[in-house]
């Protein structure tokens, strides 16, 4: 892949340091963690030694250590220059955080020229192993989906296109064959990151109903669905609590989430019902079974597709750790998102055709919480492609 995403240029920097931290790159499926690194490492021309923990047999502690002690022998004969380790899906080794902590502090302590990074596509179990054990010796770097620009300068993407096929770049060779690019989406990245990244990682009591929800959310992403609902759909004699749970875990992999509503005090914001948001438009597509063309005739879900790009734009961020990202809602008056950042505030509203629509709700929300920004995003407000081009911080900048 001959584009570079612009994380590289921060792995890089951190490798040519002399202090050492280990480095840990997370983010979904499919979205170039390992090209990434792969880049990086060639261009710093250090001897580097990969391995990958994503194979049928889970790999046990000693395979860390094993994989480690070669990576010394490699960074000794090098010298001064020293090498670099990298383990690929790290989190698929049970207790790997523990193994790691050890052989880090030991050549934290022989000052071995050994610089790791390890890499995971389920972040937020990673952040369990990380804050328990290797608290203070580690930087993450999180690679989210692909933005539009990404995808516009890496494949020269319309607007449209992104919308529809949303930002997975090992899927875009496939767009000329529909049929063909679905199916990669559903069962290559949809149900390896179910199966691998959820369920084999994580005590799931129903998973089947953890797979309904999944495509529930995407049906339904940039609506607000009650719990109650929710189970109504599913069929299921289940409760909130479990789906909440459910629904974390398919964000924790990076899939789909749901937005709290915004409110002064956590103990409101979880309470409230969640608004579904896919976290890459690709994965609402896929599951609708209409082709491109089909789904552009259809005036109604490509307004939900242009929202749910603007929401999974904002929901990225939220999930690399730049903002809080919420809905707002009070009788028939609502708010799409909220994005928090500190002690500022933006509300966004995403207007998908020039007809005329009340915007109260935005009115409302400013006289009551005082937003630093009220952006209309669409219609007569900011071009789509020109909020989807830009990083989220750029909208909430002073």
């Amino acid at each position: 892949m001959a584009y570079e995403r612009p994380q590289a240029a921060t792995l890089a920097a951190r490798l040519r340091e002399r202090r050492r931290f280990l480095q840990v790159v997370a983010g979904p499926r499919q979205v170039g963690k390992t090209t990434l690194v792969e880049q990086v490492v060639a261009s710093s021309a250090l001897p580097a030694r990969f391995a990958s923990a994503d194979e049928p047999a889970l790999r046990g502690a000693e395979w860390i250590a094993q994989q480690w002690d070669a990576a010394r022998l490699m960074a000794r004969e090098s010298g001064k220059r020293g090498a670099v380790l990298v383990l690929d899906e790290i989190q698929k080794i049970p207790g790997w955080s523990e193994t790691v902590k050890r052989l880090w502090d030991e050549d934290s302590r022989a000052r071995a020229p050994l610089k790791a990074v390890v890499l995971g596509s389920a972040p937020r179990l990673m952040a369990r192993g990380l804050t328990e054990s290797l608290a203070g010796r580690f930087e993450l770097l999180h690679l989210p989906h692909w933005s539009y620009g990404e995808m516009r300068e890496a494949f020269g993407w319309s607007l449209e296109q992104y919308l529809y096929y949303g930002g997975y770049p090992g899927a875009a060779p496939l767009v000329r064959e529909p049929a063909r690019w679905r199916r990669y989406v559903l069962d290559s990245l949809v149900e390896t990151s179910i199966s691998r990244d959820v369920l084999l990682l994580t005590r799931v009591d129903k998973p089947a109903l953890l797979r309904r929800l999944f495509e529930l959310a995407c049906r339904y992403s940039g609506q607000v669905l009650s719990y109650t609902k929710m189970l109504g759909q599913l069929q299921d004699a289940g409760n909130a609590t479990t789906l909440a749970h459910y629904l974390d875990l398919l964000a924790g992999a990076g899939m789909v989430c749901g937005l709290p509503k915004y409110a002064r005090g956590a103990a409101r914001q979880r309470a409230s019902s969640p608004k579904l948001q896919v976290m890459n438009t690709a994965l609402l597509t896929a599951q609708s079974g209409l082709h491109f063309d089909e789904a552009r005739a259809d005036g109604e879900l490509w307004g939900r597709l242009a929202e749910s790009a603007v929401g999974a734009h904002l929901a990225n961020a939220a999930a690399a750790g730049e903002c809080g990202l919420f809905y707002w809602r009070e009788r028939n008056r609502e708010v799409d998102f909220v994005v928090e950042a500190g002690r500022r505030v933006a509300a966004v509203e995403v207007k998908t055709t020039r007809a005329a629509r009340a915007l109260g709700g935005m009115a409302a929300f400013a006289a009551a919480f005082k937003p630093r920004r009220t952006l209309l995003v669409g219609g007569d407000g900011i071009a789509l492609e020109t909020f989807l081009s830009r990083p989220v911080a750029h909208w909430l900048a002073p």
